[in-house]
């Protein structure tokens, strides 16, 4: 059998947080909308049905939402970096990418976003 690799992608997630360095960000909590793609492994998932060989998105989705909620952040690489990482704890997956952007964070744009990348080493 080939190897399955599957990509999971949680798109549009709006959370509030605090981001951002002037006081009036310090201040008031902004919209930040988050993309994330996960890659890792399906094999074992497809053939077992067992959603141990998954990544569970649920819990993930979850994961993020709780910390960017309650955590503070001066820059999107920060933000990013740290949302990253959350969504490569599972042992399966072979990389991420995620995209925060901020609504309204500057005049005469729709929003400023970021995006960083990771892969694991095979």
């Amino acid at each position: 059998m080939h190897q399955l690799n599957a990509q999971i992608h949680i798109e549009n997630l709006r959370l509030r947080t605090y981001i951002g360095f002037n006081e009036s960000e310090k201040n008031n909590k902004q919209d930040v909308v988050i993309n994330a793609w996960i890659d890792y492994c399906a094999s074992a998932a497809s053939q077992s049905d067992d959603i141990n060989q998954a990544v569970n998105y649920r819990t993930l989705c979850k994961d993020i939402i709780k910390h960017v909620e309650s955590n503070r952040f001066l820059l999107l690489e920060k933000l990013t970096s740290e949302v990253l990482s959350l969504c490569t704890n599972a042992a399966n997956v072979s990389a991420a990418k995620v995209t925060v952007s901020k609504p309204h964070a500057l005049r005469f744009a729709d929003s400023v976003s970021l995006t960083l990348s990771t892969q694991r080493d095979a």
